[in-house]
């Protein structure tokens, strides 16, 4: 797995731009984010993505007088660093105690304790969900 680059939380409103929309002009990213908040400065947007290329979490192609930006790392690979380095850092690595803390901080509807155990409840046939092991080690 390829290691993704530390993002701040500022710089992840521009990734979900991107995201979401590429291949994106700098001048759309800016106005799709003035869009849902009005204090962007576009000074600052182009500050930012100047980082996220810094960062290779951004590349850019300049068309004219345009630069045209593609993200270089996907959101699942980003969510996923960011969630196992909170994991590890809060938890101890440890999804149990996370788990427990998340339950017994917020109520979850009836639906999303049954999402939840289908999570972690094999199905009827047996399968492992994905990352566990069977019995003798093998998954």
């Amino acid at each position: 797995m390829k290691v993704s680059p530390k993002i701040s939380d500022t710089e992840w409103e521009i990734m979900r731009v991107v995201w979401a929309r590429h291949p994106i002009t700098a001048a759309d990213i800016i106005n799709r984010l003035a869009e849902a908040d009005p204090s962007w400065h576009p000074k600052t947007v182009r500050t930012l993505l100047a980082r996220l290329v810094e960062k290779k979490a951004l590349d850019y192609e300049a068309t004219g007088r345009a630069y045209v930006y593609e993200p270089r790392v996907t959101e699942a690979e980003c969510i996923a660093a960011v969630s196992g380095s909170f994991v590890e850092r809060v938890f101890g690595g440890s999804l149990k105690p996370m788990l427990a803390h998340f339950i017994e901080q917020r109520r979850l509807t009836r639906e999303e304790l049954d999402e939840l155990r289908a999570l972690l409840e094999p199905p009827a046939g047996g399968s492992v969900p994905r990352g566990a092991k069977k019995k003798g080690g093998r998954s």
